[in-house]
């Protein structure tokens, strides 16, 4: 089973089923993730919505290099979560599908080219503290745990 971050579930709410690819991104002891001014400003993983035709890899390379400019290597799965929430910027209510991979980045290529978005290096400790969902947040916090 895989475990429920976020809002309680609203059984007469219909929700679209939205996977998506994330990955934490550590480099010399600090995390490489994106910070979104709106709808609410908030520290987030990078990562993003599957597209049809696309493979979770090949989606999670193009939303980390638009939300962060940076060229990425992933290593392994750590793990996934869901969440049912609002997402504003689509106007729909979604259970999202968010798989975790672990990873590294290697390039910059620029600024990022989503709107809105800032690349932003942090230490692990800082972003347990800052990551806007309590799914990132287990996430990290799992990952921490095999480290330590």
């Amino acid at each position: 089973m895989i475990r429920r971050y976020g809002e309680t579930v609203q059984r007469d709410r219909r929700y679209r089923f939205r996977p998506g690819a994330y990955a934490l991104l550590e480099r010399d002891g600090m995390l490489l993730l994106t910070h979104q001014q709106a709808p609410v400003p908030e520290y987030q993983l990078p990562g993003g919505g599957i597209d049809l035709g696309e493979s979770p890899i090949q989606a999670l390379h193009r939303e980390v290099f638009e939300e962060t400019g940076w060229r990425i290597a992933l290593r392994r799965r750590l793990g996934a979560f869901r969440r049912f929430t609002f997402m504003p910027e689509y106007e729909i209510w979604a259970e999202k599908l968010c798989t975790v991979y672990l990873g590294r980045p290697v390039r910059p290529h620029g600024a990022p080219g989503e709107p809105g978005h800032t690349a932003v290096w942090m230490p692990p400790d800082m972003a347990l503290g800052r990551l806007g969902n309590a799914g990132d947040r287990a996430m990290l916090h799992r990952w921490l745990g095999q480290i330590r």
